[in-house]
């Protein structure tokens, strides 16, 4: 019999605020040693009242916009009762009533075409704590510092039919989230949790579910949802056991998932409106702002530079940051051409990141510092290759360009008549390279000009000593 996989994701993804939902503590990415990021509220305390961050609300309507999401006007806060020891309060706040979001979709390229995966809901919900396990000690450890950090939990329909579907909207949910500034989605910032079912192909009815908790590695999900259409077609097929819809865990180590106990059904939670919260209300006008406010999205960028006549291995390198975008916009704005501008970031600042082991995207350069260094080399103050020396000085030394040029002695024009004399010193210094060049051997030139460019530092027009370089050994044929 043939076997059709139905899988459907929800997504937790960490906001990019400046705090806590529901107190004024930093995010745990701020924290440096367990439990400094903790006040009473956040950690449990009998009393403390919880106040809404409306910058988290706000990233949530935003992710729906982008999302093809209705933006409910009327959301509310509810309690998610369980019991486990990251979870100070033993509930978690949620939306389960009033989410914020629902009805969406979201289009995901695949080899086969394009698949509109639908989107049940987006709501807003806090983070719990983290365990730590010492196994040497044999002692779990509790740190808060990641408690009440915001989340929005992305639910999807069950619309997907395979792991390159899946593969291919998580991805596709991350450029969208990244660029749209909703949220970094760096390791451990964005989680999945699979739920998976076969059944015959052709049937309606949906199989007994299982669902894999804490996905956040694109390799690990995809081996777990083969592994688990092996298990459960083996269960109907051969027999090797009774399916329960269940929530397992995966094993990276053993390539295999794990029982962990039964799926709770909303009762077992015991969802109940948090009477400390007051609903949520996205008037009219909070709305028309959010929407006033909303960024590019990747495809108005894409159209955009592909006007301005930027290639599209180029546009697709600076669509996948947002600050890169943010950057080449504000340069290009500022008067430098497109494509200079494009190549300067692309091709000069990222072989300097590279050369200290870093990244395109950690690139930390003001955008009037970029566009000084391209309007000087563009003006012939400097030529390119000081212009690279200057942009390296920068990035890796933090320095003001226009002071480190004039430290450097690299902003005097150097006059013809002094370049002049730089190659003849050059040519009656260098007797045996102008031999080689006059008995054909062309590449001695290169040789006398790269001693040219070292006597004169980098000063000077190229093309100009290497045109009154080759007239002086013309000149002794």
């Amino acid at each position: 019999m043939k076997y059709e996989t139905v899988i459907g994701l929800e997504t937790h993804v960490e906001l990019s605020t400046m705090s806590k939902l529901f107190c004024s503590c930093g995010g745990h990415s701020e924290a440096d040693q367990p439990n400094d990021c903790v006040c009473p509220a956040c950690c449990g305390m009998p009393g403390m009242l919880p106040v809404t961050n409306k910058h988290a609300v706000e990233l949530a309507v935003r992710a729906g916009l982008m999302l093809n999401c209705h933006i409910n006007q009327y959301a509310t806060f509810d309690k998610k009762s369980y019991y486990y020891p990251d979870l100070p309060c033993s509930y978690q706040i949620t939306q389960w009533f009033h989410p914020i979001c629902t009805n969406g979709y979201v289009d995901v390229p695949t080899k086969s075409g394009t698949s509109r995966i639908g989107i049940k809901q987006i709501h807003i919900e806090e983070d719990a704590g983290k365990l730590v396990h010492d196994d040497w000690a044999d002692v779990t450890y509790v740190d808060f510092n990641r408690t009440s950090v915001p989340l929005i939990e992305i639910v999807s329909k069950p619309d997907f039919r395979s792991p390159e579907e899946v593969i291919g909207y998580i991805e596709k949910l991350k450029s969208m989230l990244r660029f749209g500034g909703i949220s970094e989605c760096e390791e451990g910032a964005m989680r999945c949790d699979v739920n998976i079912s076969i059944r015959p192909e052709g049937t309606p009815e949906l199989g007994v579910r299982s669902e894999i908790k804490n996905m956040s590695s694109l390799t690990a999900i995809e081996r777990a949802i083969k592994f688990e259409v092996a298990r459960h077609t083996d269960a109907l097929e051969r027999h090797t056991e009774t399916l329960v819809q269940e929530t397992r865990r995966w094993d990276d180590i053993k390539n295999r998932t794990f029982a962990m106990r039964n799926k709770e059904t909303a009762a077992d939670y015991r969802y109940f409106p948090d009477p400390n919260l007051m609903p949520v209300v996205v008037d009219d006008e909070w709305l028309a702002e959010i929407k006033d406010n909303m960024p590019a999205s990747i495809e108005e960028k894409t159209a955009e530079y592909t006007e301005m006549g930027l290639s599209p291995q180029d546009i697709d390198s600076l669509v996948s940051e947002r600050k890169l975008c943010d950057l080449f916009d504000a340069v290009v704005k500022s008067g430098c051409k497109p494509a200079d501008t494009a190549a300067w970031i692309l091709t000069d600042c990222a072989g300097i990141l590279r050369r200290g082991g870093k990244v395109i995207g950690e690139l930390d350069i003001a955008p009037e510092e970029l566009s000084y260094i391209i309007k000087t080399v563009d003006e012939g103050k400097i030529n390119r290759g000081v212009g690279k020396k200057v942009l390296s000085a920068v990035i890796e030394k933090g320095v003001a360009p226009e002071a480190f040029i004039k430290e450097q002695g690299l902003d005097a024009k150097v006059d013809e008549s002094m370049i002049l004399d730089t190659v003849k010193k050059v040519v009656a210094d260098n007797p045996k390279a102008v031999s080689d060049y006059l008995g054909g051997k062309t590449k001695a030139l290169q040789a006398l000009f790269g001693s040219c460019m070292k006597e004169l530092r980098g000063k000077g027009d190229p093309n100009a000593i290497r045109e009154l370089l080759t007239q002086e050994v013309e000149k002794l044929r």
